[in-house]
């Protein structure tokens, strides 16, 4: 669950953010279309079906991925770039599963916000006084349009532990999120709080991360 959340969570920012700004500056063309219908149909997908139907494709009818878990059976017998290889073979799809939801989720939420900053007088004032259209996006527009991904980036911080069990269930893979959806149908109430316990510890340093990193992006707020 921590590979797996951790990864997303640096893809998704690495993506997203550039992706966001390029559909806001090309509102309303051909890159900003074709980028939306992707974008809203994979939103529309939920993650456990897609897994089920790359299984289907993927694994089953062309064998160029493993069915399931987090690693072959022979992993310790490889090699290092072979475990490298093992362990990427085995990420591929279930990270496709993973990111089709917030990759639209965080594009979508960074283009309206920058657009709406675009749009603000204080742009069209600076614009007017001899700023490029470059720096009053870098500088100025993405700075404020960057606040509600900073906001929301505490309740990312709980998918390093719960996930989602239908993906993990789907995959085979033991993630906490699996292990607590078994704890809850076995009653196995000791493992159920560990992982209630695990969680609120997170989304509390997750909101703590949150209120820093808009400290850090919002020009109206300063530590005292």
């Amino acid at each position: 669950s921590l590979y797996y959340g951790l990864v997303t969570l640096v893809i998704t920012s690495l993506s997203c953010i550039p992706l966001g700004v390029r559909k806001a500056i090309k509102h309303r063309t051909v890159i900003d279309n074709v980028t939306s219908i992707f974008i809203f149909v994979g939103y529309a997908i939920p993650g456990y079906v897609l897994g089920a139907l790359l299984l289907l494709y993927f694994s089953v009818r062309l064998e160029w991925f493993p069915m399931g878990g987090f690693v072959s059976l022979r992993f310790e017998e490889l090699s290092y770039w072979g475990k490298t290889m093992d362990l990427i073979n085995h990420s591929v799809l279930p990270l496709i599963c993973y990111l089709i939801g917030s990759f639209a989720f965080t594009t979508l939420l960074l283009k309206n916000h920058l657009m709406d900053n675009l749009a603000s007088d204080y742009i069209r004032t600076a614009i007017a006084k001899g700023v490029s259209f470059r720096q009053a996006v870098t500088r100025h527009a993405m700075r404020n349009s960057l606040i509600p991904i900073a906001t929301t980036f505490g309740q990312n911080i709980t998918l390093l532990v719960s996930g989602s069990f239908l993906i993990e269930t789907v995959f085979d893979i033991n993630g906490f999120g699996l292990l607590g959806l078994t704890a809850i149908l076995d009653r196995d109430y000791p493992v159920v709080m560990g992982v209630v316990l695990l969680a609120s510890v997170l989304l509390l340093v997750g909101n703590i991360l949150s209120d820093i990193l808009v400290a850090l992006v919002d020009p109206r707020i300063r530590f005292q």
